[in-house]
């Protein structure tokens, strides 16, 4: 549910950018709240953690990482790390 909500603001957000120049100059000053910013920062860190958690979970299903708990646990860790990662990249973008 919350994913859905998330994908709205964007695609709200994006929209009203690409309408017209006004509409860009409207988003661009939604954008310099610090709420709203911090709300589109957690939404990207969402999506990163769902995409990293994603190709994780493709590689093993397609055999490339083993089947054990060790690998298991540490793919997670990997996956984690590149999470936070792209989570810092992402408050730089929006900062």
């Amino acid at each position: 549910m919350i994913t859905f909500v998330a994908v709205g603001i964007l695609l709200w957000l994006l929209g009203l950018s690409l309408s017209s120049p006004e509409g860009f100059q409207q988003a661009a000053a939604v954008m310099d709240s610090f709420v709203v910013k911090f709300i589109v920062w957690g939404i990207l860190t969402a999506l990163a953690y769902h995409i990293a958690g994603g190709i994780r979970h493709m590689l093993m299903d397609f055999g490339f990482l083993g089947e054990t708990l060790a690998i298991g646990t540490r793919s997670a860790q990997v996956a984690f790390g590149i999470t936070v990662v792209l989570s810092i990249l992402a408050g730089v973008l929006v900062w």
